[in-house]
């Protein structure tokens, strides 16, 4: 990682963990500095060039990757050229079916009609199930251990712990949300992390 980006700490000093009213105190500033960065335009293009390279070099056939809230970068763009590059590729979106489950994944194109899902967040109205091969999960932050701090709700952790087997987990994020995160019990590492710097 470029050394001008200073990990934020997720503990403080005197603990070896960071506890739930820690994380959900990172998670807020994390969401309010992504939402106010700097150079943008730069960034998301940057991540941009680094996933398509990485999708390049892996053996993907179903893509699955999340409608971007809260200014998470917007990978559909990129998702449409992906899937028109290679006939039998396809995309998917997740769709939250209850609180506590893994996610469901509905394939995806530029031309499916969307609905509002739970949450608020647009899924796909009717369109096929879907097993992807690898998702591009959103993080609000992410360690250099590759652990991902999400929103809290815990379902891609869920949904990688009940696949088998277990899709590729690549995590998106900026730079500026690079934490210092000791893991909990139930996190599970990204295989890969995709920021402005490239992908690791």
């Amino acid at each position: 990682m470029p050394a001008q980006h200073d990990a934020i700490s997720a503990a403080p000093a005197e603990s070896s963990a960071p506890s739930g009213t820690d994380r959900a105190a990172l998670r807020r500033r994390l969401l309010a500095l992504r939402e106010t960065l700097p150079q943008r335009a730069q960034a998301d293009a940057r991540i941009e060039a680094a996933l398509a390279a990485l999708l390049a070099r892996l053996p993907v056939r179903c893509l699955g990757f999340y409608w971007p809230i809260q200014h998470e970068f917007d990978a559909r763009a990129l998702l449409a050229r992906w899937l028109a590059e290679a006939p039998g590729r396809e995309a998917a979106l997740p769709v939250v079916s209850a609180p506590g489950a893994p996610l469901d994944f509905h394939l995806w194109e530029p031309a499916t009609p969307m609905r509002s899902g739970r949450y608020g967040i647009p899924v796909p109205d009717g369109s096929a199930p879907a097993t992807p091969d690898a998702l591009l999960i959103p993080c609000v932050g992410f360690s250099d251990g590759k652990f991902r701090l999400g929103y809290g709700g815990g379902f891609y952790d869920r949904t990688l712990a009940a696949a088998a087997p277990r899709p590729l987990a690549i995590g998106i994020g900026f730079d500026a949300c690079r934490v210092v995160l000791p893991p909990q019990a139930h996190d599970l590492p990204m295989d890969w992390i995709v920021s402005e710097s490239g992908a690791f």
